[in-house]
């Protein structure tokens, strides 16, 4: 296991500069997600880290070596690829042995290896089965089976879901989650799916544009997002922006709703006077009483079993909120939202910038 660092990691492809000073921590044993849109860089600063790609500029130090001149073979890493990477005309077992014999590894320990990381991933009955006579769940397996048995120093992962049904997801991202607590090797995981990320990381990476725009753990990306495109980015469904105008009041700062209602957060100081968004999300609205909340009209009801999703417009705006107890709610109909003041966030309109 290894620590890995990245200090100022520039990446360009002639004038296009697609990673741009990205600097980070990741502690030995540490389960990583780097999450942010399509196009965001996290595919790229992955593969630079694995070799893959050269970097432009910076350094990449995985226990503390420093391996930006080193061929992937030397860095003591294992990456699992989204579109599993087996060979088709190899078994399971030869494709989970192929790298230790490439490697000219004893035999013997060869077939302990594969043995043993068979076992643990539920393969030993398959070792004599190819690719093609494997569900996609399995394949993956296998793709993680033959990581595991180069015992390596750090685990990257491009994206390892996205080629399965939803269920499956399911089962695989916890298979991934339950191997790196039995495992403890420091793991770097790529991903756009944001529930991916908030369900297996110990520390979140938020990218956009080559740039990152928070680092945390889960839940402190959920309650704390350092801006707008954090805030909406995490979460699912994602956050209800609502505009206003936060404005100084004897009492300190209210905001005023596009709809004339006001909203008092109570965290601002006078000094946050200005065009503001505010944050809610869904899960923090609630049914007002008869004069209380917003009142909106409700536009489209969505049972998922455990919980209710109601899109309704208030303030001038479409919001959604989810109830854990289920409501006969109609399009047309009038319903009350209460917004809970002890969840509310504020930003700056004109930058985005939290507030409170």
């Amino acid at each position: 296991m290894a620590s890995v660092q990245l200090r100022r990691v520039d990446k360009s492809f002639g004038e296009t500069k697609i990673i741009r000073g990205v600097s980070f921590d990741i502690a030995d044993g540490e389960f990583v997600v780097l999450v942010g849109p399509s196009g965001c860089g996290k595919s790229t600063l992955l593969r630079m880290i694995a070799g893959l790609e050269e970097i432009t500029a910076g350094e990449i130090e995985i226990g503390s070596k420093i391996v930006n001149n080193l061929a992937p073979k030397e860095r003591n890493i294992a990456m699992v690829f989204q579109n599993y990477a087996l060979y088709p005309h190899k078994n399971v077992y030869d494709n989970m042995a192929f790298s230790l014999r490439l490697s000219k590894s004893p035999e013997a320990e060869i077939d302990a290896r594969v043995q043993k990381a068979a076992r643990f991933l539920g393969l030993t009955p398959l070792l004599s089965r190819y690719p093609r006579q494997l569900s996609g769940g399995q394949r993956q397996r296998v793709a993680m089976g033959r990581a595991i048995v180069r015992d390596p120093e750090v685990f990257l992962f491009d994206e390892p879901l996205s080629n399965l049904d939803a269920k499956l997801r399911v089962q695989v991202r916890t298979e991934i989650k339950e191997q790196h607590q039995r495992l403890r090797t420091t793991s770097i995981y790529v991903t756009h799916d944001q529930i991916e990320a908030m369900t297996m990381a110990d520390k979140i990476v938020v990218m956009r544009d080559g740039v990152i725009e928070q680092i945390g753990s889960p839940l402190q990306l959920y309650d704390k997002p350092a801006n707008l495109f954090v805030a909406g980015f995490i979460g699912s469904p994602s956050m209800n922006f609502i505009p206003g105008t936060a404005q100084a009041t004897d009492g300190g700062v209210s905001i005023e709703l596009g709809d004339g209602n006001r909203v008092y957060p109570g965290a601002l100081q006078r000094s946050d006077v200005r065009d503001v968004i505010l944050g809610v999300r869904p899960e923090h609205l609630s049914i007002g009483a008869e004069r209380d909340g917003f009142a909106g009209t409700v536009s489209v009801v969505e049972p998922t079993g455990a919980d209710t999703l109601v899109f309704a417009r208030i303030a001038n705006v479409d919001v959604c909120a989810m109830f854990r107890e289920r409501h006969d709610f109609k399009p047309g109909e009038t319903v009350r939202l209460a917004i809970d003041p002890a969840h509310l966030h504020v930003f700056d309109a004109a930058t985005g910038a939290r507030l409170n």
